[in-house]
């Protein structure tokens, strides 16, 4: 892969168990297999060449949790796939954009992972993944 694509966009939802029937009964996708970090539980649906996670806390103290009381349920992060994560945060390091991330960590699927400050972005917060 050589071009930076979308890789999935994150929901913030307070049950998944509510918010799944629409992506499965409606649309058809498929869910996978819950997974959780960061505090939350995941569930990704295939939607095209993008995936669509699901993300219910399961710890209040979680960013999700935070997030759904600040802002209640809706997209939460975009998250963008990028030939090189390193080279791509080098990038935004130089260019002064706010990391909340500054080195990549472990994401659902054990994929190295990394956020920018929605501040630094107008207001998205962004994941970067490899």
């Amino acid at each position: 892969m050589n071009q930076p694509r979308v890789a999935h966009v994150g929901i913030a939802v307070t049950s998944i168990a509510e918010a799944l029937p629409f992506y499965r009964d409606v649309l058809g996708l498929v869910p996978g297999h819950p997974e959780t970090a960061d505090g939350a539980s995941i569930v990704s649906l295939r939607f095209g060449d993008v995936d669509v996670e699901l993300l219910e806390p399961l710890d209040p103290a979680s960013p999700i949790a935070k997030f759904l009381a600040r802002r209640g349920p809706g997209i939460h992060h975009v998250c963008y796939r990028v030939p090189d994560l390193d080279a791509a945060l080098a990038r935004c390091r130089a260019a002064g954009y706010r990391l909340i991330d500054a080195t990549p960590r472990r994401g659902a699927g054990g994929r190295r992972i990394a956020f920018l400050h929605p501040q630094a972005t107008h207001g998205i917060l962004i994941e970067l993944t490899e």
